[in-house]
């Protein structure tokens, strides 16, 4: 089965205008995700899929592939469905990798593809990590603080999705360490008539009220299987907010 990975890279962002463009540690944004896609196994095909000539522009400049696909795209699967519509890909398994998950392993993609090519039951798979209490405690003190970011999930003891949160959830009122808190990391892989299925859909109270794409499939009765993912020993962060730079900066430095 063939595998395409897709990164969605939008100028626009509200909290983070250009942020594709932004440095980290010396190399774009946009770069550092074309470098982790690249090094997935079981990618076929890799594309950024983006807004902006500026972002063609640039991917272009360091052998990357781009494609331009609407300012219209509510969101980055719909941005990713363009692309491989545009670019006439007949991936079987599409791996929708945002564009700002700048310290996500490439075992991580793998994974996600290994586990749907072993049960065909499966329509979309997800990625988390459990957080350690010092992860926990930051991610707090970070939305206490009015940043918002660092997505949450809770799922069933048969690993499927109940529910998405910006919020930290579960609420944890008790001392168990680490805390029964997993991190959302922000990728998605579909089959492609998942993919297809999921934009025919009209958006949900949720995804509208939290802002978060992957509510909709839940709302309307879709199993999203959450992959519970080690990264090696390595901590996850995500560019959400100009602050969130630094914060990468100093996790590259000492790991």
């Amino acid at each position: 089965m063939s595998v395409a990975v897709v990164i969605p890279a939008r100028w626009g962002s509200t909290r983070f205008p250009g942020k594709p463009l932004e440095l980290v540690a010396g190399r774009s944004l946009i770069e550092r995700m074309w470098q982790i896609a690249s090094a997935v196994v079981s990618a076929d095909t890799v594309v950024v899929a983006t807004d902006d000539d500026r972002i063609v522009e640039h991917v272009v400049s360091f052998g990357g592939r781009a494609v331009l696909t609407s300012p219209d795209c509510a969101n980055g699967t719909e941005r990713v469905r363009e692309a491989v519509d545009e670019l006439g890909l007949d991936s079987d398994i599409v791996v929708n990798l945002q564009g700002d998950a700048v310290l996500t392993p490439p075992d991580v993609v793998d994974d996600l593809v290994r586990v749907m090519l072993a049960d065909a039951n499966i329509e979309m798979a997800t990625p988390a990590v459990r957080l350690n209490r010092e992860q926990h405690e930051a991610l707090l003190a970070q939305q206490a603080a009015g940043q918002v970011g660092g997505t949450t999930v809770t799922f069933d003891l048969r690993g499927n999705a109940l529910y998405f949160s910006k919020s930290v959830i579960p609420r944890c009122r008790g001392q168990q360490d680490p805390p029964p808190v997993w991190r959302h990391l922000g990728i998605y892989a579909y089959r492609r008539a998942m993919l297809n299925r999921y934009l025919e859909l009209a958006p949900g109270r949720f995804e509208q009220a939290e802002k978060l794409e992957q509510l909709r499939a839940i709302e309307h009765g879709i199993t999203i299987r959450v992959v519970e993912v080690d990264c090696g020993g390595r901590t996850f962060w995500s560019v959400d907010n100009p602050s969130d730079v630094a914060v990468v900066e100093r996790i590259l430095a000492s790991e």
